[in-house]
């Protein structure tokens, strides 16, 4: 039987240089690290998985701030994880079977399920913004949770050239399950996010639209305050919800996109509101960030999030001492 993660290899790094988990039902931590490296594409022949590198791009990035985990951060103002031991584990990556992509989605969501009844929190790396469908699905038991999505895009689609599980309708698959309680989108920016139907069956549902122009000119805490506190969130953060000067290596770039402290700032600010209980980062694009900034950023909001989740509580133990 097919093992349903592939651990990180010997000469690959893990997310931090945390330690590897070789089989799931050993998983003890309070994070857990996987990546899914895409969903179901539209091209099922020919398709291009521009997105597939990325977990591995963002891992290489993540050791920048590994050798600095004990010093003084400056952007919480003290100890990044507020005294706490927090215990971070790498998982791998969901085993993929080429072409199967249904398949691939059972398995995400059945290798999810299994990191939520261990008690960790997923952080997913992908991939495609399809890979949120199966990851959400996994919470079936574990809700009800609210879904906030970074992204310039609606991603409201029901279907596209007959497949209804792509990247273009994830928060319309989101929306259809009964353990969603309600979602807010934030970032969103431009054209090519969807057609008027789609605008207005995300507002029939009730979702929160908040663009990336209110953000700007109203500020992060007022984008906040239209978030309902709720029990559990659960985000989803594409790249492209980033501005492209500071993470050009996206499959859709649009102007005028989020700078990395209003990202960070919502962050910190839904940690405060309430326990996040799953994160993905999506969406970037390796050939177009030559120089790998945009998966520096990813590295640094998933080490933010964590850091976020310290000074909550909602991580880790005080330091003996």
């Amino acid at each position: 039987m097919t093992s349903l993660i592939q651990p990180v290899p010997p000469g690959r790094p893990s997310f931090l240089d945390m330690p590897r988990l070789e089989r799931l039902d050993q998983l003890e931590a309070d994070v857990a690290i996987l990546s899914v490296p895409y969903g179901v594409p539209y091209d099922m022949e020919g398709s291009r998985f521009a997105s597939a590198p990325a977990p591995w791009t963002i891992r290489e990035q993540s050791l920048w701030f590994r050798r600095y985990l004990s010093h003084y951060d400056v952007d919480f103002g003290g100890d990044l994880f507020a005294g706490r031991d927090v215990r971070i584990v790498d998982c791998g990556e969901v085993t993929m079977q080429p072409g199967q992509y249904l398949e691939n989605m059972r398995r995400t969501t059945e290798v999810v399920r299994a990191i939520l009844r261990r008690g960790a929190i997923p952080i997913i790396l992908g991939g495609d913004h399809a890979v949120p469908i199966p990851v959400l699905r996994a919470y079936e038991d574990f809700g009800p949770i609210f879904v906030v999505q970074i992204d310039a895009h609606l991603d409201w689609r029901d279907e596209v050239n007959g497949v209804r599980e792509g990247l273009s309708s994830p928060m319309r698959r989101a929306s259809e399950m009964s353990w969603v309680c309600g979602i807010a989108q934030i970032g969103l920016r431009g054209v090519g996010s969807g057609r008027q139907q789609e605008f207005d069956d995300a507002r029939a549902y009730g979702s929160i639209l908040i663009t990336a122009r209110e953000v700007h000119e109203r500020g992060v805490m007022a984008a906040l305050g239209r978030i309902p506190v709720a029990e559990r969130y659960y985000v989803t953060f594409d790249a492209d919800g980033l501005d492209p000067a500071i993470a050009p290596g996206v499959n859709a770039p649009a102007p005028g996109g989020l700078t990395y402290y209003q990202a960070f700032d919502l962050l910190r600010g839904l940690a405060e509101r309430g326990r996040i209980v799953g994160f993905d980062f999506v969406e970037v694009a390796p050939a177009r960030d030559p120089v790998g900034i945009t998966s520096l950023h990813a590295a640094r909001l998933i080490l933010n999030l964590i850091g976020a989740l310290a000074h909550t509580g909602q991580v880790g133990q005080p330091r003996a001492g």
